[in-house]
This record gives structure tokens, C-alpha cells and sequence, in this order.
């Protein structure tokens, strides 16, 4: 068998995925294919079994099971209507200050990401009901695309999020920890964006023009009080559901997940929007989107086995363990890592990749590992703002309605002061660490 050292490892296994990736082929194939040559090359036959038992281990995961079902519950959710709901609510109460809709946009960001775990869903229910409104109202075009894709985003951070479910059992962490966690920096980004954007518009009055004063006021107050709770307590009841019962110790993140679907389709059925086709569409993305999760998975797990395998790891670890800068360099480095990798990977592959090689890392310089593991969620945030692959830009752009006279350089330049905005996030919640670890300890206490 062919020797190999754990530098040329580095080198030649993160050149080839690489260049695979640039030749146009889906990142879970590059993983699979590099990580079985290598094997085969450095490790021989034993290679296969290797793979089929880290893949093994995905499927008989039980915390893994917590996808497929807050996918399923995203998208029921999405044929409620509930979305439409909460939007004409908010609007009737913040509609008439300047840069209020997009205020309201931000808002029902952060609501819908507390309900639904998958970016694709939340944007898709922003988009399609706040930029027509906006547009109408004469806002500027990068604010809109910015506040969409920004608020839109926050669905893989702010718990139920698939992310987080998907990062506790590489790390060994809980993942009820992590989803409360998360509630902290998800809660500072939303409140971090809705400042800069009422800032923003109160400087520049003609980028979000308010609502008419005569349409303002033939709006009664009871209906507005109608509305908002028309539009806010099905999300209430969908996040209690789910964040309740894990913060309380009643239920596992799975199991929290399977209440979330029922809450979601006893919505549907009280709205009325119950139907075959509705059951169906969410069968069908909640399979298409957990299949495209457990192939990545699985290539990932076949590359980073056989790169721990051969030394990699150790390699990594020792590089990055020499930076300058003491243990906050080495902090600095790897969340830079992470970033750059936001540009070219898709934070599946970044997290399947990445975890396994930082998590001991950030153990061995004694950062607490649940901080540790969520500057690392925050961090990837930007992934999908950041191109050229920038999943939230692309989700937009596919929504995109001719007449909206929107273009791919509105989006990048709406997104760009909000990625800014991730990064005074993440400078936050450095100095300041208990916007991560306040609840999770409560949660412990109780």
C-alpha cells in the first residue's frame, strides 16, 4: 500500500475536490469519488467498509430523523397560508413609518424562521407576498432584495433549523442545546437587521416611502388588532409547540419535530388548506431535500473518514494550532476558514467537512464547545449570502417575476450591508457570550 503524509494528504485531497467542483460536478459526487480513489489508493478494500458504516451511522441516527420532519413541517406550514396572514397584520401596524415593509419583511423573517428550519421555505413565503407590496409602495430595489434574502435567511439559523440538527451528533453536542442556543444570535441578527434598515430609510426617505396617510387612517383600530392576532398566534402556537418542548425537557429535538408536523397540519386543517395536493408537494420536497442532505452526508462522510484516516486531520489541526495570535488567532482563522468556504461550497458540504476537523480544535484550546459550535452556525450564515455560490441569492433570483424589474446585481447589492451586519453579530456574541449560553443554561437549571 502506497505511503502518504498527512501534508500531501491535505494538499492533494482539498486540490482534487477542487478541481472536481470546478469542473461542474454536484458537490456529493466530488466528495464520494475523491474520498473512495484516495481510500482505495492509501487504504485499500477496508475502504468500503469504513464508508458503509459511517454511513450506517447516518441512518440509524436518531437525531437525524429531526430533518425530514421540520422539513415537512416548513412546507405544510407554507400551504396554510399563514404567511399572508402575519404580513397583512404587521403591515397594518408598521406600514406607516418610513421603511416600515421592510421592517415588516424582517419581522416575519425572523417569525417564519422560528416555524419552518428551511431557507428555501422562508424566502419562497417572503418573496412571493412582500415584494409585490414593496415594489407597489415605490421602494428602492437592493433594499428589497436585501431585506428578503437577509430575513429569509434566518430560517437555518433560528431554531427549528435543519442545520443545527444536523451539527449536534458530528460535534457530539446536544441538539436541543444548540436549538436554544441558536435563539439568542438568530433574536441579535433580526434585531441587528431592523435597525439598520429603519436607520437606513430614515435617511433616505424616498428608498422606502411609508403609507399614505389617508390609506393609514381608513384602517379601524379593531381590525388592526383582528389582524395582528390573526397573523401572529398560528406561528405562536407552531413555535411553542416545537421550542417549548425541547426548552422545558418535554421532548427530544425529533421528537419535538413530530409535534411540529402535527401542529402544522392541524393548522391546515383549521385554515381550510387540507388537501391531497398540499400532503403531496410536502412529501415531495421534504424527500427531495432530505435525500439531497443524506447524499452530501454520506459523500462527506466518505471524504473526511479517509482524511482522518490518513492523517489529515492532524495535519489541519497542527496548522491551524500554529497561527499567531494565541487561541482567539486560532479562533479568528478558522471562522475566517469558514467564510471563504461560504463562497465556493454549500454550507452542507462546509458542515459535514469542516466539523469533524474544528470541533476538537476548539475543545483542546478550552472554548465552550456549544459557543464554539454556534459562532460557527452564525458564521455560516453569510454562505448563503456571499457568491458565487450563494444559495439565498439563487433562491431569490428563481422567484424573481419579470415584471418586478428585478436583476442578479439588485440582489448582491441589497445582500452585501447585511453580511456586514452578520459580522458585528458575530463580534457581539464574542464579547459578549452569554447571548449564546444564557438559555441553554437555563434550560440545564430547570
Amino acid at each position: 500500500m502506497t505511503e502518504i503524509s498527512p501534508t500531501m494528504v491535505v494538499i492533494l485531497m482539498f486540490g482534487a475536490l477542487i478541481l472536481v467542483m470546478l469542473s461542474g460536478y454536484p458537490l456529493f459526487i466530488a466528495l464520494t469519488a475523491i474520498g473512495v480513489v484516495f481510500g482505495l489508493l492509501f487504504v485499500g478494500t477496508p475502504i468500503f467498509t469504513m464508508v458503509r458504516m459511517r454511513v450506517l451511522d447516518i441512518l440509524i441516527n436518531y437525531t437525524f430523523l429531526a430533518v425530514p420532519l421540520f422539513v415537512f413541517m416548513g412546507s405544510m406550514l407554507e400551504k396554510t397560508g399563514a404567511a399572508n396572514k402575519l404580513y397583512d397584520g404587521l403591515n397594518m401596524w408598521l406600514g406607516n413609518i418610513k421603511g416600515g415593509l421592510g421592517i415588516v419583511t424582517l419581522l416575519m423573517g425572523v417569525i417564519l424562521a422560528a416555524c419552518v428550519g428551511v431557507v428555501a421555505a422562508s424566502i419562497t413565503m417572503i418573496a412571493l407576498i412582500a415584494i409585490p407590496e414593496m415594489l407597489k409602495r415605490g421602494y428602492n430595489r437592493d433594499l428589497v432584495c436585501g431585506v428578503t434574502c437577509a430575513g429569509g435567511t434566518l430560517g437555518i439559523l433560528i431554531p427549528p433549523s435543519i442545520m443545527l440538527v444536523l451539527y449536534g451528533p458530528m460535534a457530539q453536542i446536544s441538539s436541543g442545546q444548540l436549538l436554544i442556543g441558536a435563539v439568542g444570535p438568530g433574536l441579535l441578527l433580526g434585531a441587528l437587521y431592523i435597525v439598520y434598515t429603519a436607520i437606513r430609510c430614515y435617511l433616505d426617505p424616498k428608498m422606502a416611502p411609508p403609507m399614505p396617510p389617508e390609506e393609514r387612517a381608513a384602517i379601524p383600530l379593531k381590525k388592526k388588532v383582528s389582524a395582528l392576532m390573526l397573523g401572529t398566534v398560528p406561528p405562536l402556537f407552531m413555535i411553542l409547540a416545537v421550542l417549548g418542548s425541547i426548552f422545558f425537557g418535554i421532548a427530544t429535538p425529533t421528537e419535538a419535530a413530530a409535534v411540529g408536523c402535527v401542529a402544522a397540519m392541524v393548522l391546515a386543517v383549521i385554515t381550510r388548506r387540507l388537501s391531497w395536493q398540499a400532503l403531496s408537494d410536502s412529501a415531495t420536497t421534504t424527500i427531495r431535500v432530505s435525500a439531497m442532505a443524506l447524499a452530501i452526508g454520506m459523500g462527506a462522510f466518505t471524504f473526511t473518514g479517509v482524511f482522518l484516516k490518513l492523517g489529515g486531520g492532524d495535519a489541519v489541526a497542527g496548522l491551524i494550532l500554529s497561527a499567531p495570535g494565541g487561541k482567539w488567532g486560532i479562533f479568528l482563522l478558522i471562522q475566517f476558514i469558514v467564510f471563504i468556504l461560504g463562497f465556493f461550497i454549500d454550507w452542507l458540504g462546509i458542515l459535514f467537512i469542516i466539523v469533524p476537523l474544528i470541533t476538537p480544535i476548539g475543545v483542546a484550546l478550552g472554548f465552550d464547545p456549544l459557543w464554539w459550535s454556534i459562532m460557527v452556525c452564525v458564521n455560516l450564515q453569510m454562505a448563503f449570502m456571499t457568491p458565487p455560490f450563494a444559495t439565498s441569492i439563487f433562491y431569490l433570483k428563481g422567484l424573481v417575476l419579470p415584471e418586478w424589474g428585478i436583476d442578479i446585481n439588485h440582489i448582491i447589492r441589497g445582500c452585501i450591508p447585511y453580511v456586514a451586519l452578520i459580522m458585528v453579530g458575530i463580534g457581539l456574541c464574542v464579547a459578549f457570550p452569554q447571548i449564546i449560553l444564557w438559555l441553554p443554561h437555563l434550560m440545564i437549571k430547570m
